[in-house]
């Protein structure tokens, strides 16, 4: 790891990590390993309930003492769920560092989830579910991974079902934050102008005391599944579609690769591939993207698109010539540069997102142990070949699957 960033494991095993610079505003991160692949059958949406809860209430304050503490100092608190992990992260000015570091240690193994507050927050979890359910161009996604990953806990979306969620009470909650959250599985992560010394002194005072916890299940990788042709009626004025299938997990040497290839496909630029193909050039979509998500032993491709359903079979013909092309046909130099170029300019460009970047350091010092440097990523991105990517994108490409939404 390059020298840019100062590290820091206490005896309980979480590990910290801080990159100094000289922004004024301080952002910290806890990043946990625990999501909702870690939830067992018959606590589905588990994960997401504690996220929500956890600001409802320690052996220290009360709900509206946690949501004032910073947000009275112009500072901010906020936490996500997601299939691996579970992040609650700060916002505060330099001067009020120990505070938020205080507050962000009393709610993550301080919490004590009063039961009036849980099922108060469950009628709060019933409406996301609902917006949830109105709203396709997401809704897919869910569906889209319970088909992926059939079996397997990863399979289940990430709010769980109401039916679950009534029966789950604030005494689950504490036992699946004792069985999961644990110490050996948490990164304390920090950018803004604070120093080692004064970074350490916090991280001793504030988190040092807390007792180790360690984890003691593994989990189980997703069973291969056989490809699908799934279309489901749900009624929608526009057809919905995915297609995609599994992908590189985060230790594969073939994950660059197929970010890249990801974002020459389908990217957030209006000159990516699918883009230019089905809006540009045919007027056939609004809306088309690409996305990978590596995980710990497994990853998930996907292109989606939305049309009239009508064109709905043109669109996907479109998109599967384009994937067949990329297979057989190198990229020219010109284009590989090209593409390259753009990809690191974005990289860049996000760098400049305080949170996000603290955030990404944070789950790469989690999931590998260190994070590169931007010139070791530059590095990296500059040696992929054009058959690489035709290697990757012909076993990525092969026996895709599809779901859509009529």
């Amino acid at each position: 790891m390059s020298g840019e960033f100062f590290t820091y494991t206490l005896p309980n095993g979480v590990r910290c990590i801080l990159k100094r610079t000289s922004s004024p505003v301080v952002h910290c991160a806890m990043t946990i390993n625990t999501g909702t692949r870690d939830e067992l059958r018959g606590e589905f949406g588990i994960a997401h309930m504690v996220e929500h809860n956890i600001f409802k209430g320690t052996t220290h304050r009360r709900a509206h003492h946690i949501n004032c503490r910073l947000e009275n100092l112009g500072g901010e608190l906020n936490a996500y769920t997601a299939k691996e992990e579970t992040v609650i992260y700060a916002t505060s000015l330099k001067r009020d560092f120990a505070k938020a570091v205080e507050l962000l240690v009393d709610v993550i193994f301080h919490s004590t989830f009063p039961e009036h507050e849980v099922e108060m927050e469950k009628e709060v979890i019933f409406d996301e579910i609902n917006l949830y359910k109105d709203t396709p161009a997401e809704r897919i996604f869910d569906d889209w991974e319970d088909l992926l990953f059939e079996g397997s806990e990863l399979g289940h979306n990430i709010l769980g079902s109401k039916a679950t969620l009534r029966r789950l009470h604030s005494s689950h909650l504490t036992e699946f934050v004792r069985r999961t959250y644990n110490t050996d599985q948490m990164v304390f992560s920090v950018t803004g102008n604070i120093g080692e010394a004064q970074f350490v002194r916090t991280i001793d005072r504030y988190l040092a005391a807390e007792p180790a916890n360690l984890r003691g299940f593994v989990r189980s990788a997703p069973a291969p599944i056989e490809q699908f042709h799934t279309t489901r009626q749900r009624g929608t004025h526009q057809a919905h579609c995915i297609i995609g299938g599994r992908g590189y997990d985060l230790h594969s040497e073939r994950r660059l690769p197929l970010v890249l290839l990801t974002n020459i496909v389908g990217g957030p630029s209006a000159n990516s591939l699918l883009n230019v193909l089905l809006r540009e050039k045919n007027a056939l979509s609004y809306a088309v993207e690409a996305a990978y998500t590596p995980m710990s032993d497994c990853g998930n491709f996907t292109i989606y698109f939305s049309s009239d359903k009508e064109r709905t079979e043109r669109c996907h013909e479109l998109v599967m010539r384009q994937l067949t092309d990329l297979c057989e046909k190198p990229l020219s130099p010109r284009r590989l540069q090209t593409a390259k170029r753009q990809f690191l300019g974005q990289f860049t460009v996000s760098g400049e997102n305080a949170e996000g970047y603290m955030l990404g350091v944070g789950k790469s010092y989690l999931s590998f142990g260190t994070v590169d440097s931007q010139q070791e990523i530059f590095d990296r991105v500059n040696s992929l070949s054009a058959m690489e990517l035709v290697d990757v994108a012909t076993d990525t490409f092969k026996n895709l699957s599809t779901l859509i939404y009529r």
